[in-house]
């Protein structure tokens, strides 16, 4: 399945996000925290309402499912596409344009932050219990409409933001990586896993477990139970890859290690991925060569931790 990297094409007339969208099913599949009396900072009281909602824009690397006709593909913004398209948007004015579920255009709703994150773990956001990966977009919207507020709002019909506006489509292509078997195997594995993540069955997988097989009884399940040291390694990839320029990871490598940093659960047809694909690349990690693109991949997966956690997964579950 292909991925379509979204870029800016300034010299065009439309361009940019034009509006911010309340919707009950976010692209992105992040949900923005309501911010209200019952949310208090230690140093201010509040006596009424703030009513802001606060959540992600645009995630960098992550990629969204789309589908024309028969053609299905994957689209992503890059950190420096989504830095752009956050300036554009208060450069340009539009902090009041929002829409429901990108139909009804609304009044009463006003973008009053607006920022970048630099550090995860530092982040305002995560003083609420929100963590993004660096380069997120997130924004803080005062709700002074009462008919969203207490019809969508409250009663959960709108659970996170997704943007509307005009972006040139690219095919992204990983060239970068020097090694081309490397980038055969990542892709082999990630194909089907990416299908997963973006479709959100990682969350919950339907699994049949052969402990069942008699019964073929079928359960949702997944696991985030993977040691420090798994998503560590992913960090640290992150980083490397970066200062080698990002050219040490296929689009499905990044997305792998953005889930592993973050500890997000991990479905049964995600962590048989993740074994088989450290397996076979394990060949080309040297850890005596931190600097190359064998290492970097290797540690984007969840290094060796990762390999020996899968694995150990897979034996407890009665699948290897």
């Amino acid at each position: 399945m292909k991925f379509f990297e979204l870029v800016l094409d300034e010299e065009k007339l439309l361009h940019g996000v034009d509006a911010i969208s309340i919707v009950e099913h976010p692209a992105i599949e992040e949900d923005f925290i309501t911010l209200s009396k019952d949310y208090k900072f230690e140093f201010k009281e509040v006596d009424n309402e703030k009513r802001i909602l606060m959540g992600a824009a645009m995630i960098p690397e992550k990629p969204i499912y789309r589908r024309d006709g028969e053609e299905e593909y994957y689209v992503f913004f890059t950190k420096e596409t989504i830095q752009r398209a956050a300036e554009l948007y208060l450069t340009n004015g539009k902090q009041g344009n929002a829409t429901l579920e990108h139909q009804a255009k609304l009044t009463g709703l006003t973008l009053v932050e607006s920022w970048i994150v630099e550090d995860s773990q530092k982040d305002k956001s995560a003083a609420y219990g929100l963590e993004y990966p660096v380069g997120t977009w997130m924004v803080s919207m005062k709700v002074n409409n009462d008919d969203v507020w207490e019809e969508y709002v409250k009663e959960g019909r709108v659970k996170g933001f997704s943007i509307e506006g005009w972006f040139m489509q690219r095919e992204s292509i990983d060239a970068s990586s020097i090694n081309t078997e490397l980038s055969a195997i990542e892709r082999e594995e990630g194909e089907h896993l990416m299908a997963l993540y973006l479709l959100g069955i990682t969350k919950a997988s339907i699994k049949q477990d052969k402990r069942y097989a008699s019964g073929k009884k079928l359960e949702l399940e997944s696991y985030r139970d993977y040691p420090d040291s798994v998503s560590n390694n992913a960090k640290k990839g992150i980083a490397l890859n970066e200062k080698q320029g990002n050219k040490c990871a296929t689009q499905v490598g990044k997305v792998r290690a953005q889930q592993l940093a973050q500890k997000e659960p991990l479905s049964l047809a995600t962590i048989k991925r993740m074994h088989s694909y450290l397996s076979r690349a394990q060949e080309y990690y040297d850890d005596g060569d931190k600097e190359s693109c064998g290492y970097i991949s290797y540690m984007l997966w969840g290094g060796l931790s990762g390999k020996r956690w899968a694995a150990s997964k897979l034996k407890e579950l009665g699948e290897l």
